[in-house]
């Protein structure tokens, strides 16, 4: 049975425990579909917008630096070789894009195993929810501290919990990000160290995965 220590917003008394869906934070661990969900989402934001000039692009090169022989140089037709100083560059990068794409299940199941690996290795958090009033980061500062969550965190809230006051608390803190569980990827959950995640997100997770 997969469950999480739930915590209290106000403070006071002892975490209590939450049971999880056993589907998606109980699930077995896939390191190929882990490996192949980050190789996508860091392939999907490459610009691909890199470009060199091929020896028909660049500039010069009209004449025939020197005639054929008699010189006692090597024969060359054009200043835009790309054996030249300035000249073209052979097979070098040309715009392109870096998309790949995997199955709807494939996303799910690197998704399930992404928060399968932090519930099994305690390194998931619950809160009831996050009630900044204004921002402020000393706030958030004290709530991760209160939560003994050291090193790097994902904030994980609901989209509906998703307001200017939680954001801002958060978006000074350098290892610290905070999204909507809308957002929530395999590869934000693996690179920080601590998911913390309010009730309703998880609600709303398990929502959207329910069928």
């Amino acid at each position: 049975m997969a469950d999480a220590k739930l915590h209290q917003f106000a403070g006071g008394g002892e975490p209590q425990t939450r049971a999880l869906d056993e589907r998606m934070f109980g699930a077995t661990v896939n390191e190929d579909l882990l490996y192949r969900a980050v190789r996508m989402q860091l392939a999907n934001r490459r610009q691909g917008t890199h470009s060199t000039k091929t020896r028909g692009e660049v500039s010069g090169g009209g004449r025939k630096p020197w005639r054929q022989k008699g010189t006692g140089r090597a024969r060359a037709g054009s200043r835009r070789s790309p054996l030249w100083v300035g000249g073209g560059t052979t097979f070098g990068p040309k715009p392109r894009s870096y998309e790949t794409k995997l199955t709807r299940k494939m996303k799910q199941g690197a998704l399930f195993s992404a928060l399968s690996d932090r519930a099994g290795e305690e390194r998931l958090t619950l809160i009831d929810r996050i009630g900044f009033e204004e921002p402020k980061t000393k706030t958030a500062v004290e709530l991760l501290n209160r939560l003994g969550l050291s090193g790097s965190v994902l904030v994980v809230v609901g989209s509906s919990e998703y307001q200017r006051p939680i954001k801002k608390s958060f978006t000074n803190l350098p290892r610290v990000k905070c999204i909507a569980c809308g957002g929530v990827n395999v590869y934000d959950i693996l690179r920080h160290d601590h998911l913390l995640m309010t009730v309703g997100a998880v609600e709303e997770l398990e929502e959207r995965f329910r069928t």
